[in-house]
């Protein structure tokens, strides 16, 4: 058995088998091992490209102003801006989710009246650029003033339902503090809660009104009203009169019924 072993292996053409077989594994092994490791590159280079290249996002951010606000009221401004945000993909990204940085103008060094003035940004990355639309806005400047007002009642209609009656409206708030511009403040007339009132009620109104501020030809003023809603009631009531009417008719009814019964005894005893 030995000698047949060392036959075979001892045989030229068998060991030049073996080698080509383990040859070509070597080979299949060694080249599939090279394209997985250059396809594990070329993807993680196409990832770090992908983060490394350049994108640009559209970012809608709240505009802050810096003010004194206890001295001072601005108007004009819009309350959002759009910033386009360039740079390295991932920061791009990263900034436009999370919205890390301010957009403001500083109106600090200005005094009252009109100002056109620079939007800028604050905390953003220094590898991105920001490009603010608008760049520059006109903002109106005024000194803050602020008055206790009465509060009024205002009524779309004193029609109620036949045989009812509207009471005095009650309101919770008595009284209110108007704040805005001085020229905003001076115009203000009157404060009122308008109430709407259906044609065919027959019990009490009660509503939560947002109150406004008018000039003296009736147009809503751009000022802040504190507390800016109040509870008006209306009591609506059955009048007396319809009662009474009420009444009259059932005894009426019940008196003509007991005379066409006396009638109807009487006229018995006569047949009999």
């Amino acid at each position: 058995m030995r000698r047949d072993n060392e036959s075979i292996f001892s045989r030229k053409w068998v060991l030049r088998v073996v080698s080509l077989v383990l040859a070509i594994f070597l080979f299949v092994y060694v080249n599939g091992s090279k394209d997985g490791f250059l396809r594990q590159n070329t993807r993680n280079s196409s990832q770090a490209n992908e983060l490394m290249s350049n994108k640009t996002a559209k970012i809608e951010m709240p505009l802050n102003l810096v003010i004194d606000n206890e001295h001072y009221v601005v108007t004009g401004y819009p309350q959002n801006v759009k910033v386009n945000v360039t740079g390295p993909s991932a920061l791009v990204t990263t900034t436009s989710n999370t919205q890390n940085f301010r957009v403001y103008v500083n109106l600090n060094n200005l005094g009252p009246g009109k100002h056109r003035v620079k939007i800028k940004t604050s905390g953003l990355n220094s590898e991105l650029t920001a490009n603010i639309k608008p760049q520059y806005i006109t903002v109106n400047i005024q000194p803050r003033k602020t008055i206790n007002m009465k509060v009024n009642i205002r009524l779309s209609d004193q029609k109620v339902a036949d045989g009812y009656t509207m009471g005095d409206p009650r309101i919770d708030t008595q009284t209110v503090q108007v704040t805005g511009s001085r020229e905003e403040v001076n115009r203000v007339n009157r404060v009122i809660a308008f109430v709407a009132v259906p044609n065919d009620s027959k019990s009490d109104i009660m509503r939560s009104v947002t109150l406004q501020a008018i000039d003296k030809n009736g147009q809503t003023l751009n000022v802040v009203i504190n507390p800016k809603t109040t509870g008006v009631t209306i009591p609506i009531k059955k009048n007396a009169d319809s009662n009474s009417n009420s009444s009259s008719s059932s005894s009426s009814s019940s008196s003509s019924s007991s005379s066409s019964s006396q009638s109807s005894d009487t006229k018995d005893s006569s047949s009999n």
